[in-house]
């Protein structure tokens, strides 16, 4: 029986929780940087000419926006992308986003920091040369049902 670990709730609040700030701060930047007249007059100089010198904060709340809201588009866009991503313990192999691992393959499996800090290591042969993947249960929920099944199907 395969054993599913999806995306987890933590990564995906995270990013969200990215957009809305990004979004709130671009909000702020444009109010400061166009409407609130205090602040413009506050950022605002006057050179030997008479023309009109923009501060530095009045200059980074007006194009602050021009670089936040594209982030939080692309966050956004990030988040639809690999809303979907798992891995999968199945019955021949490891399934990882953009790979299988079959396990007569896998050498070892170090968990030593699964239950402190909340990764494990596996580490398998692709061809002549050993590689190591790392699995945290940050990234994916469920985590700890799929490495039972690695160690009970390497064993």
């Amino acid at each position: 029986m395969a054993i599913e670990a999806p995306l987890s709730k933590y990564k995906k609040q995270n990013i969200w929780i990215l957009v809305a700030v990004l979004l709130g701060l671009s909000v702020w930047c444009i109010e400061d940087g166009y409407f609130d007249e205090e602040f413009i007059e506050d950022n605002t100089t006057k050179n030997e000419v008479g023309e009109d010198v923009l501060g530095e904060w009045l200059i980074v709340n007006r194009y602050a926006p021009y670089v936040m809201i594209p982030g939080a588009i692309l966050m956004a866009i990030r988040f639809f992308l690999i809303k979907d991503k798992k891995v999968v313990a199945g019955e021949t192999s490891l399934v990882l986003p953009g790979k299988e691992i079959p396990y007569d393959s896998i050498e070892k499996i170090n968990k030593t920091f699964f239950d402190k800090k909340g990764y494990f290591i596996v580490t398998y042969k692709e061809g002549d040369n050993e590689v190591d993947v790392k699995l945290s249960d940050r990234s994916y929920d469920n985590m700890p049902a799929v490495l039972d099944e690695l160690v009970k199907q390497i064993s």
